[in-house]
């Protein structure tokens, strides 16, 4: 996946291409009504398949509008997107299959009470609209699912029946919990790290988190690691662990493909998630039951399954789902009610139903190096993808600007989401960060904490001048006793799960028989 990202970047620029006179020519004759009619105008499609499957066409007000892959790639038809041209497949289509839609509005209704119309004109009951199976003939049933279509989809917002510490929402997402004056709110500050632990990193996590750096109330600064399993050394997590770091999951295969994300069983999301929460509390000896937070990886969510699979598993929270960059940023909220703001990214597959789980939204960061003068650019929510930031003096302008836009509005949860390769590319972005994280500390209204505690104040949220004593940010506040072991056993691993490969699995436990993977997480074996 990563391969394609600058390719996206070349198709943008090749979107502003005007019409070729070869481009006229070719649409001569062509009836553009009936070729646009009922298609959506962010489609692109093909006009003939004999071409070298780099040109494609949307429909526009104006008229159809030609689109053209760079020398090398072709369009993918499926993904809508350029790519290298050996890796698509399907150039000898014209147009992604169109989908029957259902028939929901009508002058007058065309099914009995408690029955909703499939695309053929067949009545089936409300309740079998959007639940994963197809029960329509023409399966249309299955087709009209987002977050504002689902004709089951989670109630908007009442204020009335969501009181906390359960319930948490608010109409458009930016109000502080517990009607408390933005003065006194802690300016929480979450730092997270998406990926696997190791020999890569682990010098920059204990830099940042040096033991010394506090928090107003006394207590070491805190982060959350979202954790792969491959090439992870557990005895370095469960070393975090023991430090008061959060611990949650980013999946164990953390496969490549964003559609295996996107389009995830209820089965996919149990073996990936709770299977890699198996292995972190197996192989980093996590016996607390603290391991509750998770991120899709890619951001790619899994719709409503994975948060079936969420509650059924007991994970609290979810950190995958991105608020577009707004004047006032978004405090997290739970899913017993309507996502109070757009399904932004993520391949549009945000849950639609209610679930009893916590999202801590990702806000978008706002990344222009001049905001009194520089023009609207997309935010971004993992700092590594704020593009145009190539010096830490760049760095340092975007975590204060981001900073005082949260601090000087609803204060809101400020969430600094890194892969550790971006911030040691350059050491000038790590020593920008530990000088943003210094400066931050001489307030006494900053506290950087782990998603967990901005839930646990939020459920409880107290002003500032009580948090010295705030007791649930008390409990991770000492770090007890020494490493678990100062050797962990390297144990050289395989499974037949990934063939011709060894791995090594660095643990201060027991060592399994096979490498963990998604069919044997406890690396026990498993009979075929």
């Amino acid at each position: 996946m990563a391969r394609v990202l600058p390719v996206l970047g070349l198709f943008v620029l090749c979107c502003a291409l005007a019409a070729s006179q070869e481009t006229r020519d070719k649409l001569e004759g062509i009836d553009v009504e009936e070729v646009c009619q009922d298609r959506p105008g962010d489609e692109y499609f093909r006009l003939d398949t004999e071409s070298d499957c780099r040109e494609v066409y949307r429909c526009t007000r104006s008229g159809l509008k030609e689109i053209q892959c760079p020398s090398g790639l072709a369009f993918d038809i499926m993904k809508q997107t350029c790519d290298w041209k050996a890796k698509v497949t399907n150039c000898n289509e014209k147009e992604k299959p169109r989908k029957a839609k259902p028939i929901f509005k009508t002058d007058e209704p065309i099914c009995p009470e408690g029955k909703l119309s499939c695309g053929d004109g067949e009545c089936l009951d409300k309740e079998l609209f959007c639940d994963g199976k197809a029960n329509c003939k023409d399966e249309s049933d299955e087709n009209a699912c987002s977050v504002d279509d689902d004709p089951n989809r989670a109630p908007e917002c009442d204020p009335t029946q969501c009181a906390l510490p359960d319930c948490f929402c608010s109409a458009d997402g930016t109000r502080i919990p517990g009607g408390i004056e933005p003065q006194q709110v802690p300016q929480m500050i979450t730092i997270t790290f998406n990926g696997a632990v190791n020999v890569d990193n682990i010098d920059l996590y204990e830099e940042i988190f040096n033991g010394n750096r506090q928090n107003p109330n006394g207590c070491s600064i805190k982060g959350t690691f979202f954790v792969s399993h491959k090439y992870t050394n557990y005895s370095a997590v469960q070393d975090l662990h023991r430090k008061g770091h959060e611990i949650s999951v980013f999946s164990l295969t953390h496969k490549d493909d964003p559609n295996y994300w996107t389009s995830g069983t209820y089965d996919d999301w149990l073996a990936e998630m709770a299977g890699a929460r198996l292995i972190i509390e197996r192989f980093a000896n996590i016996t607390d039951g603290s391991i509750i937070g998770m991120r899709a990886p890619y951001l790619r969510v899994g719709g409503n399954k994975q948060f079936e699979m969420m509650a059924d598993q007991f994970f609290v929270y979810d950190a995958s789902i991105t608020a577009s960059l707004g004047r006032v940023p978004i405090w997290p909220y739970t899913l017993y009610f309507r996502m109070p703001h757009k399904c932004n990214g993520n391949a549009h597959n945000c849950p639609s139903r209610s679930h009893p789980v916590w999202e801590m939204v990702m806000n978008e960061l706002d990344r222009r190096d001049d905001p009194t003068f520089d023009e609207s650019l997309p935010g971004c929510h993992m700092v590594d993808s704020c593009s145009n930031i190539a010096s830490g003096d760049q760095f340092g302008r975007l975590l204060r600007h981001n900073f005082n836009r949260h601090y000087n509005s609803n204060r809101a949860p400020l969430g600094l989401h890194f892969h550790a390769s971006w911030l040691k590319s350059k050491k000038e972005y790590k020593d920008e960060l530990i000088k943003f994280i210094e400066e931050m500390l001489g307030r006494n209204d900053v506290f950087f904490v782990t998603n967990l505690q901005v839930i646990q104040w939020m459920q409880n949220p107290v002003e500032l001048n009580a948090l010295r004593d705030f007791q649930e940010w008390k409990e991770k506040c000492d770090v007890k006793g020494q490493p678990y072991c100062s050797l962990p056993n390297a144990c050289p691993l395989t499974t037949r799960e990934l063939p011709g490969e060894t791995l090594r699995l660095f643990t201060c436990m027991e060592c399994p028989n096979n490498y963990p993977w998604i069919l044997d997480p406890t690396g026990d074996g498993f009979s075929v």
